[in-house]
């Protein structure tokens, strides 16, 4: 049950896809706005554009994160794949990665509000949604390494 981080490649995205396309349609709260292959599409070019790591455990994605920059613009965990590492996995590398982050999520996912807040994220704003293609109110967050958050 060992897990490994690695960028993804053009071939993951059917499984990074399905990831994000469950989450949309297993969040109650959460529109279903885009299709199985239009997911599928996004996914891949997040990942052609060298956004994505995944999380993969005995051969299965667990997980991945799209990351531009100092931006977090998905952080998504497989069913079943919640509480085992992946995500705190994911997101500690993309710390390693940048001396700052941002990030949003919407405020109706309070289990990522907890898990952002327990790994040093900071609420620095609110949308009411006219921001983003869902139109649901989110919450900004902002990480910043210790040496960077001193000065």
């Amino acid at each position: 049950m060992t897990l490994a981080l690695r960028p993804a490649v053009p071939l993951d995205a059917g499984a990074v896809g399905d990831i994000l396309y469950r989450f949309q349609q297993d969040t109650e709260w959460m529109p279903k706005l885009y299709t199985w292959a239009e997911v599928i599409s996004f996914c891949g070019l997040m990942i052609d554009r060298g956004w994505v790591t995944v999380a993969e455990r005995d051969g299965s994605i667990a997980g991945f994160l799209a990351q531009d920059g100092q931006e977090v613009c998905s952080l998504y965990l497989a069913p079943g794949a919640c509480g085992q590492g992946a995500g705190k996995a994911l997101l500690d590398a993309a710390k390693s990665s940048a001396p700052r982050l941002t990030l949003r999520t919407f405020a109706a996912n309070i289990r990522a509000q907890k898990f952002y807040q327990r790994e040093g994220f900071a609420e620095t704003g609110r949308g009411d949604g006219t921001g983003n293609e869902e139109s649901l109110p989110d919450i900004a967050y902002e990480w910043r390494a210790k040496q960077e958050a001193a000065a």
